[in-house]
């Protein structure tokens, strides 16, 4: 492989192009500022016709996945871990160039020098990092360690210096868990599309005037941070080209085709990967960008639709080979070893116009021609009137693969505007504009029993909270005086949490900071605290189980409440029933409204999210019996899903109820999983589309929730 660097590293017909890279485009405040959607406003193409210009995989990318598949994926599944690079902390320039074979050219970039070979990222916390090392069967190199633990503080040193006594008894009982203080926070996404739109030198310049622009202000905490913020941004950019050339690329202008526009993007994000090992590191909104490459070159004759299906492919074969040095306690918490590099697509435009384009198409198409898998995490933003040929294709590859997510864009699209994308699995922001501290989730199912148990944990009969009164006696429980104590325990199950995402995101910011993903980020931004909770179904079953039936406690030769006696019917939420979907939304609005009234770090807007689409197996074994029939150890429901099994009234009833959470409490993002087989679809294929479509078009209607739905 040659490392030469060229303004290309093929001899293919595109790479031979000498005209201007803006050539063709039409100009506009892009070209005076940073403006990746002004760019694609003015020069996408809408899509609305069907599949059937899609080409197959080459033979090339067939070949790459067989190796792949024949020499890596299948020998890690045997072990885990396949391997781990002990010696080299990870950085975006730190490994020399890696290959998946001699002929991996199309789109090139591994995180290490080799397919799989994982790198250990030591600035979020070295304990974890030497428990990830050991269980994968490998020996931690002794100078790293003296270099992690005695020279350089790292953030989940930072943390526990801080943390309060109060932080670590609810960590220690599980009210509050994965908390990403000893890993990468993830949850941010770069523009990469800057990149390949303006080539690094000019985003290098930007960044630099940014920091000049206040060298005459007077000093304060936050202009010395800014300013050495940007400084770690800068070299963060160069490390980038850095990285390039070693490959053979010359990123320093923008890219003058389609090859180098996917090259180009493909190489920012895989910078950031290379020096971050977030909890979700998505890649943004790339289709309506790329597609306007791809129009311009096919429009040309550079390249035919078999090329561009190829750079889409390889792309995502890259995507789905991306691994982070994990423990085996952490893929418990997120039930496996996800690393949600969400890929966001379709939805409109402000001004109407679908922003569906054939490589929306071409995306799909790759879940074919590669086959089925989760990563990267294809999250459609739908509604009711896409383009009917793209709703149909969407569906069919559902049926096919179950490797879709959809989300509602009327709800994205009004709070966060046409360029907005998913981090992790529901979380909304504007590309390059926003960013956000994720906070994991708090056991909002956990609190009831606290308070109804005065802060003693169910499980362990500890005082966790202290001076909270538990309910006396042994009579049926009063609705009022449970909630009344709920709202009391939430107070200081909220004030605790909020305070160690205060804490975690100040470290993190001194001592793993995400210098790539922010260059590639607008020197002002918004900034969220993504605060989550879990349980929902739960809480909401059991306060109307309280409320509607007859509760009565049962104790335990110490007093406390570890079970309940629950006599009569009761209505639960998930079954389109207001008297239960009532008391959901209103847990949601009291958890919400105690979390804005609470200072966030650098003036975070605080947003929650109804989640746990990963954890809930983790949060159910640390949570006691509930009035609702919730046996202790039991997994949760996922995310607003209501309880397993007690939704009788059919999918749609489920929709509607989590329909009536209000989105205006929860703007990080509301999931709603459901598992459909395709013969409970229709007979035929036609008639399985047909109707899944007309589901999906249900269950976004205006003023619904933002909801996230998997098929199966």
């Amino acid at each position: 492989m040659t490392t030469e660097v060229t303004a290309s590293a093929t001899a293919t017909a595109e790479d031979s192009t000498s005209r201007d890279a803006w050539e063709g485009f039409v100009t506009g405040p892009w070209t005076e500022d940073i403006d990746v959607r002004d760019f694609i406003q003015r020069n996408y193409t809408p899509y609305d016709g069907d599949a059937s210009f899609l080409a197959d995989a080459t033979d090339k990318t067939l070949r790459l996945w067989d190796v792949l598949e024949k020499d890596y994926l299948s020998e890690e599944r045997k072990v885990r871990i396949l391997d781990v690079d002990t010696h080299t902390p990870a950085d975006i320039d730190a490994f020399p160039a890696g290959y998946i074979s001699e002929d991996d050219d199309v789109i090139v970039g591994l995180q290490t020098d080799s397919p799989l070979r994982r790198a250990m990222m030591p600035n979020g916390g070295w304990r974890m990092v030497e428990t990830a090392i050991k269980e994968a069967g490998k020996e931690v190199d002794s100078e790293v360690k003296k270099i992690f633990t005695r020279y350089r503080k790292t953030h989940n040193d930072a943390v526990f210096d801080i943390y309060t006594p109060r932080i670590r008894a609810a960590r220690s009982s599980h009210i509050i868990t994965g908390l990403p203080d000893a890993y990468g926070r993830g949850r941010i996404i770069g523009d990469y599309r800057r990149v390949a739109l303006y080539g690094v030198d000019l985003l290098i310049e930007e960044k630099q005037r940014a920091k000049d622009s206040v060298a005459d202000k007077p000093f304060s905490e936050h202009w010395a941070r800014f300013r050495e913020e940007h400084s770690e941004q800068i070299k963060a950019l160069k490390k980038l080209k850095a990285m390039a050339a070693s490959y053979g690329y010359d990123i320093s202008g923008p890219a003058r085709n389609a090859h180098e526009a996917v090259q180009w993007t493909y190489f920012a994000y895989l910078a950031s990967v290379k020096s971050q090992d977030g909890a979700a590191m998505s890649i943004g909104r790339l289709s309506g960008f790329l597609d306007i490459y791809f129009e311009r070159d096919l429009r040309d004759g550079v390249i035919d639709e078999t090329r561009a299906q190829e750079l889409i492919d390889n792309i995502v074969m890259k995507l789905r080979i991306t691994r982070f040095l994990r423990t085996i306690d952490y893929d418990q918490i997120f039930s496996g070893d996800p690393y949600w590099a969400t890929w966001s697509d379709a939805g409109f435009g402000e001004d109407g116009r679908a922003l569906v384009t054939k490589t929306s198409f071409r995306l799909l198409q790759t879940l074919r021609n590669l086959g089925p898998a989760p990563e990267p995490n294809i999250t459609i933003f739908w509604d009711e009137n896409l383009p009917k040929g793209y709703k149909e294709f969407c569906a069919a590859i559902s049926i096919e693969t179950s490797s879709i997510q959809y989300e509602s864009d009327g709800q994205i699209r009004e709070h966060w505007g046409d360029d907005a994308a998913i981090a992790c699995c529901v979380s909304p922001m504007k590309v390059g504009k926003q960013m956000q501290f994720f906070g994991a989730r708090v056991n909002a199912a956990k609190a009831l029993l606290y308070a109804i148990n005065g802060g003693r944990d169910e499980m362990s009969g500890k005082q966790v909270v202290q001076g909270y009164a538990p309910i006396s006696g042994d009579a049926p429980l009063d609705f009022d005086e449970v909630w009344a104590k709920y709202e009391e325990m939430l107070d200081w199950v909220v004030g605790t949490y909020v305070e160690a995402l205060n804490i975690i995101h100040y470290c993190h910011d001194r001592y793993a900071y995400e210098s790539i993903e922010m260059a590639l980020h607008d020197s002002e931004i918004v900034r969220t605290m993504g605060c989550g909770i879990a349980g929902l179904s739960i809480v909401a079953d059991s306060l109307a189980a309280i409320k509607y039936a007859k509760v009565t406690p049962v104790r335990d030769e110490t007093g406390l409440i570890v079970d309940y006696v629950t006599e009569g019917e009761f209505p639960t939420y998930g079954n389109d029933d207001d008297r239960a979907d009532d008391i959901a939304a209103t847990i949601v609005h009291t958890i919400m409204d105690k979390i804005r009234q609470i200072p966030m770090y650098r003036d975070a807007i605080p947003t929650q999210s109804v989640l746990t689409i990963t954890s809930n197996v983790v949060y159910g074994k640390a949570t006691g019996n509930f009035p609702s029939g919730h046996r202790a150890g039991t997994p949760f429901a996922p995310g607003a899903n209501p309880e397993n099994g007690i939704d009788t009234h059919g999918m749609v009833a489920s929709m509607l109820s989590v329909g009536k959470l209000d989105y205006n409490d929860a703007l990080d993002g509301i999931s709603l999983t459901n598992t459909i087989t395709p013969s409970g679809l229709g007979r035929t294929k036609d008639e399985q589309i047909e109707n899944l479509v007309g589901i999906l078009d249900a269950g976004f209607v205006p003023d619904d929730s933002c909801e996230m739905i998997t098929q199966k």
